[in-house]
């Protein structure tokens, strides 16, 4: 009989939202657990069998030297590397830094700076090291994350969808709320996921799944939303967000920064 391949669950700087995903997907973990072998998860076991592994998940962000060094040995150390979640897909919540001084940030929060390690932005993985597929969401949608198991293992490219989540809204009959309530929303921008759960209650997409395949230009919706008497200021709130260093989502909010600014 052939051996299982070897799946490991990595984490970086990140909230273990990703990870609690797979571990919430209960019946259809041990299902998984069934044809694949679980080398390495923190999170769900402590026995840890040695690489190389056939599928690498990763969460969270790259924050420290030690963080750039350990993916680098850990895409050595798979076949196929995965990044799961805003923090690994896009540099996460976290990337806020990246518009800052992290030298305040340090000063600030902790009483000796000084033991403090730290890169001055938080990267994406694939920054760093080559990836091989990526699940968006904060956090991913667990019948994706099980798509995505069970279609490595079968051999064959996961099905997750690369459109919008305003075609979330209209499955779920959800009124458009930037076209009914004047609402700044970025679910034409952002991929399909979460079912368009913020929308369904009034609420503007506040881009938790990341750009969408082929979006259309960000700054041109800024724009657009600009002039239909969206604050500037919470544009730029709204587009770095969660997947706000996402290189879309940079834009956008940049140029909505140099607006203000002049």
């Amino acid at each position: 009989m052939a051996p299982k391949p070897k799946l490991a669950v990595f984490k970086f700087a990140s909230c273990d939202g990703c990870q609690l995903a797979l571990l919430d997907c209960e019946d259809e973990l041990l299902a998984i657990a069934e044809v694949v072998e679980i080398a390495y998860f923190l999170e769900a076991r402590t026995q840890v069998l040695e690489g190389p592994y056939d599928v690498g998940l990763v969460e969270g962000s790259i924050t420290t030297p030690h963080d750039a060094e350990r993916i680098r040995a850990i895409r050595d150390q798979c076949k196929f590397l995965v990044t799961i979640g805003a923090c690994a897909t896009a540099g996460g919540i976290q990337a806020l830094r990246n518009w800052a001084d992290v030298g305040d940030f340090v000063s600030q929060v902790y009483a000796h700076p000084d033991y403090i390690s730290t890169l001055a932005t938080s990267t994406s993985i694939a920054e760093h090291v080559a990836v091989d597929f990526e699940l968006r969401g904060c956090p991913i949608n667990k019948a994706q994350l099980v798509e995505l198991v069970s279609s490595l293992v079968r051999g064959r490219r996961p099905k997750v969808p690369t459109y919008s989540v305003c075609v979330e809204c209209k499955r779920r009959l959800t009124v458009c709320v930037a076209v009914a309530r004047g609402i700044a929303c970025l679910g034409p921008v952002t991929q399909a996921g979460c079912g368009a759960l913020c929308p369904a209650y009034h609420r503007e997409c506040f881009g938790c799944y990341g750009p969408k395949e082929q979006p259309l230009n960000l700054v041109s919706l800024t724009t657009h939303l600009s002039r239909q008497g969206a604050d500037g200021r919470h544009l730029v709130n709204l587009t770095r967000n969660f997947n706000g260093y996402a290189p879309q989502f940079r834009a956008a909010s940049d140029r909505l920064e140099e607006d203000l600014s002049s």
